[in-house]
């Protein structure tokens, strides 16, 4: 006997939703029904064994207000369906009006901008005539009318251009899961009876029950190991006796504090409390207790075993080349900084080795046995990096996989996480990262699950993040939550000791592929020196390879480098972006003081001799 039943308001939908239940919710009926005559259908069903009713918000909102004595699941209206229906409404017309009950529809407002439509709601209740806002709608500008099967049908009796709220496969499929285990906790509740002393006693949960009176009516080992009160000396009690701190409610109106911390015995608890409910009359509560510490261990070893495998770090500080002041002064910045938890941003231009630095903190810190996972912002578009970061679940979108995937952030929960090219990270991404490193938590795309994750970040960019700030490119809030911890690394013109030392090293490495001993000559030493090096360390390694594959001799001189290093680029080292941007900062206050020094150290908000320093250092005079 099927005891589920989907009532579905638009004749076109009840094949379309029977073909999506068929696969894995056969035991579900779907009907056609109208919203205002929805009640005798109900009971009839209800007369034939009929449980539990799933319903658009309109339908249901009736069929509770009868007071039938069943269950009533809501088949939701999700941020895709209200996509998909203003994309179709839009093509109508961009003013669109919402006819629709508030729930229906919350955070529409927020995609008007993003899909460049304008909207107004216009806010019904069940029952309500619907032509009344429909025709206040037209009357102010609506070109369309966007909402349920009551709306459209009034509009279409005006001949007003309309769009359905359909019922998406997501909605659908979360109702038909949510009355599905509805339906379980009915059949089964007298069945888990006779099981449940067997299963209270060797949960590694802390597991008690209470009656209506909140009196103790049920104590497993585990509660009395972390309560500290045996068995016998705590059933019959009341709750308020055996656990003070804890508060509850059981009434039938009220819900029972959820997911809740507390302090037991000198021990944090996580405590869960469930109410039993029966026809509408409560019978009590469960409530599980779980030591904090536990659930930790348990969820890093979960997440080291099934997703943290291959993400290693493995450069050291010991792995970095150099011996210069800029690069000596910069290891040991980064060697304090690996010793806080705090995220940390590394500025660069490219090729001077961020990730090196960011892979030698992580095995520097604490987190050093945790994962490192790394991800180049730059390399991925928006929606495929949100999904790599933030993880999806099944059916959040075309191509999604069957079984969902973690994110990154999920990945490397314990450990680190390192965002290349931040920069080019679009605003949307910016808010989800602004808030995983506000609230410490992820929600998967198509998923309401909050996942608490316990994460490292480093992020690096060569653009200068505050000139992106001022061209409102880059969140002014994300940039500062990140600038804390700020590592500058030198470019490779700056650290004249360390050129010929890298090119040593890659020379030394590559050889060992073709059995030269390579030796740099003084003038090759010399060559290398006077080059600007625009792509840093990356750019000496590549040369050195281009060295080692096509050298006909081991004596590396000008002449060969000359045929790889063209003339105009031996030039003046070239300026960083922010050097750039002090430059034009400098010129424009001096010109804006009218080559008063003094004035111009004023307007830049430093002092003379600071002002004096930097104009010999870019060669400025005014």
């Amino acid at each position: 006997m099927k005891k589920i039943l989907f009532l579905i308001p638009h004749e076109d939908f009840v094949p379309y939703t029977k073909e999506i239940l068929a696969p894995d919710y056969p035991q579900i009926e779907v009907v056609l029904v109208n919203p205002r005559t929805a009640i005798p259908l109900v009971k009839q069903y209800i007369a034939q064994g009929i449980e539990i009713i799933a319903a658009r918000q309109v339908t249901g909102t009736f069929i509770k207000q009868a007071n039938l004595g069943v269950n009533v699941v809501t088949i939701p209206i999700t941020s895709f369906d209200i996509i998909r229906a203003i994309n179709e409404a839009k093509m109508q017309g961009k003013k669109i009006a919402v006819v629709a009950h508030a729930t229906m529809v919350l955070g529409i407002d927020f995609l008007a901008k993003e899909l460049g439509v304008e909207i107004h709601h216009y806010s019904t209740n069940a029952g309500q005539n619907y032509e009344e806002p429909i025709l206040e709608a037209v009357a102010n500008g609506a070109e369309v009318i966007l909402g349920g099967v009551l709306a459209i049908t009034a509009a279409k009796r005006h001949n007003i251009p309309c769009a359905l709220l359909k019922i998406g496969k997501e909605s659908i499929l979360q109702a038909a899961q949510e009355a599905v285990q509805i339906q379980i906790a009915l059949e089964n509740e007298a069945a888990k009876r006779g099981f449940l002393n067997t299963i209270l006693d060797h949960t590694n949960q802390g597991i008690l029950t209470i009656d209506m009176d909140q009196n103790i009516t049920a104590f497993n080992p585990i509660a009395e190991k972390l309560v500290k009160v045996n068995k016998t000396n705590a059933l019959g009690q009341p709750i308020k006796k055996i656990l003070p701190q804890l508060t509850l409610q059981t009434g039938q109106k009220k819900k029972a504090a959820a997911h809740s911390i507390i302090d037991v015995s000198g021990n944090k608890v996580m405590v869960n409390s469930v109410l039993i409910i029966i026809s509408n009359k409560s019978y009590g509560a469960v409530i599980t207790l779980q030591e904090i510490q536990k659930i930790q261990q348990m969820e890093a070893m979960i997440r080291k075993e099934i997703y943290a495998r291959g993400h290693v770090a493995k450069f050291h500080f010991e792995n970095i080349v150099g011996k210069s002041p800029a690069i000596l002064n910069t290891i040991e910045a980064a060697k304090d900084f690996a010793a806080t938890n705090s995220n940390i941003l590394i500025l660069g231009e490219t090729g001077t080795g961020k990730e090196i630095f960011a892979q030698s903190i992580h095995n520097d810190s604490s987190r050093a046995k945790g994962p490192f996972v790394a991800i180049n912002c730059a390399s991925l578009p928006a929606q495929l990096l949100e999904s790599e970061l933030f993880g999806y679940v099944k059916g959040a979108f075309t191509g999604a996989s069957a079984e969902g995937k973690p994110g990154l952030f999920e990945v490397a929960h314990g450990g680190t996480i390192f965002l290349d090219e931040l920069a080019e990270m679009d605003f949307v991404n910016q808010g989800r990262l602004l808030r995983v490193l506000q609230e410490k938590t992820v929600v998967r795309l198509g998923s309401y699950k909050v996942t608490p994750v316990d994460v490292r970040i480093i992020a690096a960019t060569n653009k200068d993040l505050e000139e992106l700030v001022n061209e409102h490119k880059f969140r002014a809030d994300l940039y500062y939550r990140l600038n804390v911890l700020r590592l500058e690394l030198p470019p490779l013109r700056e650290r004249i000791q360390d050129i010929c030392l890298f090119a040593e090293t890659f020379l030394q490495e590559f050889a060992a592929n073709t059995g030269k001993t390579f030796k740099l000559t003084t003038d090759a030493r010399q060559s290398l020196l006077k080059y600007s090096w625009p792509g840093n360390i990356r750019e000496c390694r590549n040369l050195m390879e281009r060295i080692a594959a096509t050298a006909k001799t081991d004596v590396i001189n000008q002449a060969l480098l000359a045929g790889m290093i063209k003339p105009e680029q031996q030039r003046m080292p070239s300026r960083s972006p922010k050097e750039e941007r002090l430059i034009k900062e400098l010129m424009k206050a001096l010109k804006d003081a009218n080559g008063n020094h003094t004035t111009a150290a004023e307007i830049l908000g430093i002092n003379r001799t600071t002002l004096y320093r930097r104009m010999q250092k870019f060669n400025i005079e005014y």
